[in-house]
């Protein structure tokens, strides 16, 4: 793309421009990788060292490093810098990147039953099975597969190789990306006399709008209700989320995530990459997981959440935990009985 003038961004997005605003800038990057036609940005005051070195020809920053900023050269003051280069990001993006070529292609298979919206992109080898609906201007990516009776809303955009089992319900505006699976069967077995015999996975899968689901995650269909995840769910790679779970609205998961079945996730939760959730565990809104904790049982106050312990047969480790949790007590215990032998 050919550079952009300061002045433009700052009449698209907002915020105080300090500089010269026919400055042309050609990427965007960080403080330290940054050249004289790059725009960068300073959220973290842990990199406040970095500005001053930095070779970036603008940077975004807050006003508590206006003045910083405006004594190295051109500098974009707004509020929330982190949220401001999000932001530039996609219009940059829309500025950058070839259009995608609306239509279905040759090698596509649709069922005559299928309900295809206006402006719809469907590519090479798909597959788009009875009863499908597909909204306006939904993008299905080459091999993706969209099964039975399944609803795609208006705007959303799949990748490559994506595929959404009978039933699936995702809403408007979602991104689903490369090899993520909606809709497969939970994992229900009941025992036999030494072997298994599968539950039949009844339910569906429905995600609301403004959903994100990473490459190669999956979500399993309910096994009697379904699987929900709200509006504004943002879903890492490699997470995996069982049957009957719900999670929701606008509540993050980072990559490596495990949600074990029928566990409830509330609104604007953080989940850490690597953690895992039992089964059956409710968790409130506003909690945040760090990564790799296991979360054993319910949370029921919002707040930040941390831990891990080295396993051991079951019996051990159940006493470990159990006088790990007492340990603050066991410590103010044991500074009162040194206190009063001195």
């Amino acid at each position: 793309m050919a550079g952009v003038a300061l002045r433009e961004i700052t009449e698209r997005l907002g915020g105080e421009l300090i500089g010269d605003g026919a400055r042309r800038i050609d990427a965007l990057g960080s403080l330290e990788s940054a050249t004289a036609s790059t725009l960068a940005f300073l959220a973290n005051p842990l990199y406040q060292k970095q500005l001053a070195t930095s070779e970036a020809g603008c940077v975004i920053v807050a006003p508590a490093f206006r003045d910083a900023a405006a004594a190295r050269g051109a500098a974009i003051v707004t509020p929330d810098p982190y949220l401001y280069f999000a932001r530039l990001t996609q219009w940059w993006a829309e500025r950058t990147r070839h259009a995608e070529t609306k239509g279905i292609h040759p090698a596509a298979v649709i069922d005559p039953s299928a309900e295809i919206g206006v402006e719809v992109s469907i590519g090479a080898f798909a597959v788009v099975e009875a009863g499908a609906s597909i909204g306006a201007g939904v993008s299905i990516g080459a091999h993706g597969y969209v099964g039975r009776d399944c609803h795609i809303g208006a705007g959303t955009r799949l990748g490559p190789r994506v595929t959404l089992l009978f039933g699936t319900t995702i809403g408007a505006r979602g991104i689903v990306h490369a090899g993520a699976v909606l809709g497969a069967d939970g994992f229900g077995f009941a025992p036999d006399q030494g072997r298994w015999v599968k539950i039949e996975q009844l339910g569906v899968v429905r995600i609301g709008d403004d959903v994100e689901i990473g490459a190669n995650s999956c979500i399993d269909r309910g096994a009697l209700g379904d699987t929900l995840v709200g509006d504004g769910v943002k879903i890492d790679n490699l997470v995996q989320i069982g049957h009957n779970v719900r999670i929701g609205d606008h509540t993050a998961i980072a990559g490596n995530v495990g949600i074990a079945g029928s566990a409830t996730i509330g609104a604007h939760c953080m989940i850490g990459g690597g953690a895992g959730i039992n089964g059956h565990v409710t968790l409130a809104d506003r909690v945040v997981i760090t990564g790799a904790t296991q979360v054993s049982r319910s949370i029921a106050k919002a707040g930040i959440y941390s831990g891990s312990f080295p396993f051991d047969d079951n019996a051990s480790w159940e006493k470990n935990a159990a006088t790990l949790r007492n340990l603050h007590t066991l410590r103010e215990r044991v500074r009162a009985i040194e206190k009063k032998s001195s």
